[in-house]
């Protein structure tokens, strides 16, 4: 069993074979169930969850149960976990590997004059779920008040209900408001070109439609958190915590669009 003791040669270990390696590339783009991951690795099940059992016990890859088929579990790259032992396995071979932390931190609204680039086009973006209450909602917003110009984005829902209350006091604590967003229906976007097409549910990634321009689809697989029972605090604390999540999740999301603009 590779289990890491420390994050230098275990580390490296765990990263050095092609099957793990396939996983992490395949994760880094969207989270995945196995058998996404045995169709796109052309391997048999048993070694893919092998593997991803590695990969789970390194604390790399983290599951969860889907929301949508109980039997299913989607499985996500921990990319604040990967990054921390690759900078400290650099830094333990010589200072000079160390590297410099990325900004991921998507908490903050920053303007046009904090954008590293230089502005091209915005990229389209639509969030997806459900109801278009919460997690769609709290990721549109986050992505707004943090990408600037580099972004012009939306959200909506196979089922739209109304923007919850929750939501609205997770974002505001996040110094981000959402006040003016609604409740839409993805049919609103039939048609519409996006660069990416990111589903946080997982009931509407099955029901997903097919937007022109081959846009990136991408699935984060994030539990709703109006099913959290409990307090109002507790039921907050879920809410809060989504935001935080996708807030880190897009904090790497602008990383990437940042580095396809240098690219066009």
């Amino acid at each position: 069993m590779l289990a890491i003791v420390n994050p230098t040669l275990d580390f490296i270990k765990l990263l050095a074979h092609d099957v793990r390696w396939s996983l992490l590339v395949a994760l880094a783009k969207s989270d995945r169930r196995v058998q996404e991951l045995v169709e796109l690795l052309q391997r048999p099940q048993n070694l893919v969850s092998y593997h991803l059992r590695l990969l789970r016990e390194g604390q790399i890859v983290t599951e969860r149960r889907s929301s949508a088929d109980g039997r299913d579990i989607y499985y996500s790259l921990n990319l604040d976990q990967l990054r921390t032992l690759y900078q400290a396995s650099g830094q333990t071979l010589h200072p000079a590997l160390a590297c410099a932390a990325p900004a991921v931190d998507a908490a903050q609204p920053q303007g046009d004059e904090d954008m590293v680039v230089e502005q091209k086009r915005p990229f389209n973006v639509l969030f997806l779920c459900t109801h278009n209450s919460a997690r769609s909602q709290l990721a549109e917003g986050i992505l707004r008040a943090t990408g600037g110009s580099m972004v012009a984005v939306a959200s909506a829902g196979s089922k739209p209900s109304r923007v919850h209350p929750l939501a609205l006091r997770a974002a505001a604590a996040m110094q981000i408001d959402i006040s003016s967003q609604r409740s839409k229906h993805m049919d609103e976007f039939a048609g519409q070109t996006f660069d990416y097409v990111i589903t946080v549910c997982d009931r509407v990634r099955e029901l997903c439609p097919v937007f022109p321009g081959d846009p990136h689809q991408i699935h984060w697989s994030f539990p709703d958190p109006a099913a959290v029972t409990g307090s109002d605090e507790q039921q907050f604390h879920a809410f809060l915590q989504t935001a935080r999540e996708l807030s880190t999740r897009i904090g790497y999301l602008r990383l990437m669009m940042e580095r396809r603009q240098q690219e066009l």
